[in-house]
């Protein structure tokens, strides 16, 4: 199953790529909403985690533009600073189907991904 990731801090897209990857994902990462949806030309994720503030385009952009076309069903997690709750509910309005606040346990991300894919508990993708 492939993610991808927009991410535009460098630390945090190489732990969210490592963390998913060692559950068995193959991950996309890119650095901006602009990489994100130029990404979204050449393959069709099972699932999307966007940053809110990116450069050039930001993750509310990106969630609008996906759900507004034929990729209305792939599910989108946010990642949101705190202090940002009305972005997020503002995210949840153009579709978002989940939100973690920054910091999260990497742990707690790999268990909503699963969730969202409807791979079972305890199981890992590798298992599947």
């Amino acid at each position: 199953m492939k993610i991808l990731v927009a991410e535009d801090e460098p630390l945090m897209l190489m732990a969210i790529e490592a963390k998913l990857r060692n559950e068995g994902f193959e991950v996309i990462g890119t650095q901006d909403g602009r990489q994100a949806l130029k990404s979204l030309e050449t393959i069709v994720p099972d699932l999307i985690i966007t940053d809110i503030l990116m450069p050039y385009t930001s993750g509310l952009e990106l969630i609008s533009i996906v759900k507004s076309n034929e990729n209305k069903k792939i599910p989108i997690i946010v990642l949101s600073g705190l202090g940002q709750e009305d972005t997020v509910m503002e995210a949840f309005q153009l579709g978002a189907d989940d939100f973690i606040t920054k910091p999260f346990n990497p742990t707690e991300l790999a268990v909503r991904v699963k969730r969202l894919l409807k791979i079972p508990p305890g199981q890992t993708k590798k298992s599947k």
